[in-house]
């Protein structure tokens, strides 16, 4: 590869993670805007993501517990951004590959491992309790999750995401997973298990801040905390992304051209904010599950429905 196709592709990834930190701020502004409305509450602006984001990113004093504390947020940032960079957006492939949903999964797991050396350097009992919960939190909503990834790997036989979503892209709408049968429960098990990934309640259990004070982002503050908002942001659109991905087709609605792309896009992004929009009415419908009820959630009802779900594409295909 010459140094101009390598500066192309660089400037490609810039891009892509620009955007996607854009569409994050803006819906943590349109969330929060929507959640005030179901309290019945006017709610800030639909901007508020931004100016926060700049007001802390602008701070010039900030409490550091050394250099792991300090590291924990550029290795969790930049393992959201690495996964968001695996996943086709509207269509557009970007560093797809064979395999890639499994590399993906591995990405997901690495802002956890960062909040816990984060939490651990700062010493606080508060964020150590916090990260405690979301790892127990991961290893619950993983085990659907993959259950469900694994029926769609065998009914579309590929380990590759963009291949999943092209042969979802076949006939339209008509063929995107969510409305084949046994697809339908795995997408319901997959919406919960996306609750989980997004820390939305019922699942809000590592930050409780009634609880542990936010938890993992106790002893964050000023850019720390503006870090923190941006990887939060960038993993909305991340994990909306890979259920559209899943069960959506992607987004994809057309073939071919600029026209195509942009219409794919605008599909993709109407998508992601449903998924996310329903994230919140559930959010704003149910109070905070202990840890241990959260956990007997997933692996016992959950884990039981992915099941059914996987024998059901088995018996479909053999």
């Amino acid at each position: 590869m010459d140094v101009s196709a390598i500066m192309i592709k660089s400037a490609v990834v810039i891009a892509y993670a620009f955007i996607g930190t854009f569409i994050g701020l803006l819906f943590l502004g349109v969330g929060r805007k929507i959640v005030a409305r179901v309290h019945n509450r006017v709610g800030p602006p639909f901007y508020q993501g931004f100016i926060d984001v700049a007001k802390l990113l602008s701070k010039k004093t900030n409490i550091s517990h050394g250099w792991i504390f300090d590291l924990a947020l550029l290795f969790s940032i930049s393992g959201i951004l690495l996964a968001f960079a695996f996943l086709p957006v509207g269509g557009i492939k970007l560093l797809s590959t064979d395999g890639d949903a499994f590399l993906v999964l591995y990405l997901l797991a690495i802002p956890a491992l960062g909040f816990a050396l984060g939490a651990g350097a700062s010493g606080n009992p508060n964020a150590g309790i916090g990260v405690m919960r979301a790892l127990v939190m991961m290893l619950s909503y993983e085990l659907p999750f993959v259950i469900t990834m694994i029926a769609l790997m065998i009914y579309y036989d590929t380990t590759s995401i963009a291949r999943i979503v092209e042969l979802q892209s076949v006939n339209g709408i008509s063929s995107w997973a969510i409305f084949i049968p046994p697809f339908m429960l795995a997408a319901a098990v997959a919406d919960m298990a996306l609750q989980g990934m997004l820390m939305e309640q019922p699942f809000d259990i590592p930050v409780a801040p009634h609880e542990i004070a936010s938890g993992p982002m106790v002893e964050f503050g000023g850019k720390y905390l503006g870090t923190l908002m941006l990887y939060k942001a960038i993993s909305i659109v991340v994990e909306t992304t890979l259920f559209v991905d899943f069960f959506l087709g992607g987004g994809v609605i057309m073939h071919g051209g600029i026209v195509a792309n942009i219409a794919n896009f605008i599909v993709w992004f109407v998508l992601i904010f449903i998924v996310f929009t329903l994230s919140l009415l559930i959010n704003t419908a149910f109070p905070r599950f202990r840890i241990e009820q959260a956990f007997t959630f997933y692996w016992k009802y959950e884990a039981i429905l992915a099941t059914v779900a996987l024998i059901w594409v088995y018996w479909m295909v053999i």
